[in-house]
């Protein structure tokens, strides 16, 4: 988050700092525990200490929490992880500190946890710490070093061979599966190998035709905005040849081998219809709609909605759209610039939708491209838009980055963003600038936090520049503000001062409804009520709804970027695996 610095080597301050804090844990005495936090301190526990994901500020309140845990959990072992990345002094978000990685053992399995130390007269103090549930004991992930050794098709001749297998388990002719996940992109696919190594079965369903399709439909040009390096699935790296952005395409082609290789059961061209809640049987009773008309009931005892921040697009009533003559899209669904030669595009709104379907049908020979403001928008460049990423820069081991991304309290955080947003402005100053002269609304979230606060608290409103806004800067692409709109007309947008911006095509870059959205529609208005917000930052700073258990039991969100995905499916996955052994509830 701000890099490493040089100094003396910071392994005594840890050992002693994980030794006076075991034995205050196993004292069970809260004075004890606070005494070893720092002034200004935070904990994330991450189902090591809560079985949910819960950040707590102040050391009187961390002891607060720890202390009712501590009989239930009995942490001990407390140590400086073996093979991990060693202590070493750090600045994260402007504070230098010691940053260490350890392990310990709980009632329930081996866990992680990152502390950062800081100095406090003379004595090493908690600044930041985040606890993680590693494992449950005795239902370890193979993946780790260990392998299944009762298979019998290695050599069964004469009975099922692997394929058999595959095909029986995935048909589910004489079972249902214990949980339904629904979406078959990283989210998806993501938490169905988390749960599948768990031994957890699990039937993933996409309403599209082949798997990767909700990527390999989206606009031509499609291409990720954040580095290859930090976007790899569990289990499966990206392959080292690949580009350092990913197009789509490719993208979704990888997702249909994913699914494959980690032998995932899948039903395409299959849609989740409805569903409720059995709470005698504690289980959801569902229809799933297959793509050859037929119904299939299942009672899973989990629903994973796994479709994506931005699910169905989101079609508003404009005044007046209805009679333009010419063609609407909305962006997930408009094709190639190449389709719009010669023609007049109007593209509304300005995230990073927008942006990309105003360059593409520019670069493709349309005859004139006018991008339309709805409200103010964040713009980065795209090679500044990586400084959150700067962590996985760090030579150290690829589990250690994901460990260490994960241990950030979200004061810290923010914080940190706010930095990294003030250093993007400084280098992308002339880019700012140049845009604001063109009439272009800025913002840069809230509070100053930048981009990806504003991706978790709201899904989109920002930009990463791969060469629109030098185009709108130049002139190449027009801009309109939304407000100076007096409605759309037959041939295009009708202003308040009467003139008609003329158009063949409109874009509605206008964004996706979200998954409680979809939850509620899909499971109803009671489910809705109960689970509430999904997404967005809660009054601790960590996800309403994401990863963690929601107001509708058997029912839970997963989502993000790849990154969010790979890390957050192990911890979902962990929550499911433990309801099923009946150890948490």
């Amino acid at each position: 988050m701000d890099g490493i610095l040089t100094g003396t080597p910071a392994e005594a301050a840890a050992k002693a700092w994980l030794g006076d804090f075991e034995a205050a844990l196993a004292s069970g005495e809260a004075a004890r525990i606070a005494a070893l936090f720092a002034g200004e301190c935070h904990w994330r526990d991450i189902l090591a200490f809560t079985w949910n994901l819960r950040t707590t500020s102040g050391a009187a309140s961390i002891a607060a929490r720890m202390v009712p845990a501590l009989a239930r959990m009995a942490p001990r072992g407390l140590a400086l992880a073996p093979g991990r990345t060693p202590p070493r002094r750090v600045k994260r978000a402007g504070t230098e500190a010691i940053e260490a990685i350890f392990t310990f053992e709980t009632s329930v399995g081996p866990c992680n946890g990152v502390v950062r130390l800081v100095s406090e007269r003379g004595e090493p103090r908690a600044w930041t710490l985040m606890t993680s549930l590693d494992e449950i004991r005795g239902h370890e992930d193979p993946a780790n070093g260990k392998r299944w050794q009762d298979v019998d098709w290695k050599r069964n001749f004469g009975g099922e061979n692997w394929l058999d297998r595959r095909n029986r388990a995935r048909a589910y002719a004489d079972h249902d599966p214990a949980v339904l996940v629904v979406g078959a992109a990283q989210a998806g696919l993501s938490v169905a190998a988390r749960l599948a190594l768990l031994g957890v079965d699990t039937l993933v369903v996409d309403r599209e035709a082949r798997v990767g399709d909700s990527w390999r439909h989206r606009y031509h040009a499609l291409t990720l905005h954040n580095e290859t390096r930090v976007n790899h699935l569990p289990y499966m790296p990206f392959p080292p040849s690949w580009p350092v952005f990913i197009p789509k395409d490719m993208l979704a082609n990888w997702f249909e081998i994913y699914a494959e290789a980690m032998e995932l059961n899948v039903w395409t061209q299959t849609e989740l219809t409805g569903g409720t809640w059995d709470e005698a049987a504690q289980c959801w009773d569902v229809v799933l709609r297959r793509g050859d008309g037929t119904e299939r009931r299942m009672r899973p005892r989990h629903i994973v909605f796994a479709n994506g921040v931005s699910t169905t697009p989101i079609l508003p009533d404009l005044p007046g759209l209805k009679e333009f003559r010419g063609a609407v899209r909305h962006s997930s669904g408009y094709g190639s610039g190449l389709d719009w030669k010669g023609k007049r595009a109007l593209v509304l709104g300005t995230g990073t939708s927008g942006h990309d379907v105003a360059q593409d049908l520019c670069v493709s020979g349309a005859a004139e491209v006018t991008l339309i403001q709805r409200r103010p928008s964040l713009v980065v460049s795209l090679k500044e838009a990586q400084a959150p990423y700067a962590l996985y820069d760090e030579e150290i081991p690829f589990e250690d980055k994901d460990l260490l991304a994960a241990s950030f309290p979200f004061p810290v955080y923010r914080r940190s963003h706010q930095r990294m947003t003030a250093m993007n402005r400084a280098a992308d100053k002339e880019l700012l600038e140049g845009l604001q002269q063109r009439g272009f609304r800025l913002n840069f979230g809230e509070d100053d936090t930048g981009w990806q606060v504003m991706y978790q608290s709201r899904g989109g409103g920002y930009y990463f520049d791969a060469g629109c806004s030098r185009m709108i800067v130049d002139g190449r692409i027009g801009l309109i503000q939304y407000d100076d709109i007096e409605r759309f007309g037959p041939e295009g947008a009708v202003m308040k001062d009467g003139s008609v911006k003329p158009a063949e095509l409109i874009v509605l870059a206008t964004g996706y409804e979200g998954q409680a959205a979809a939850a509620r529609r899909i499971l109803g208005d009671a489910v809705g009520e109960r689970i509430g917000r999904v997404w967005g930052f809660d009054e601790e700073g960590e996800l309403h709804g994401m990863w963690r258990p929601t107001g509708q039991k058997g029912l839970w969100f997963h989502a993000g970027g790849l990154a969010q995905c790979r890390i957050f499916s192990k911890v979902l996955a962990l929550q499911i695996k433990a309801r099923e052994l009946g150890i948490a509830s």
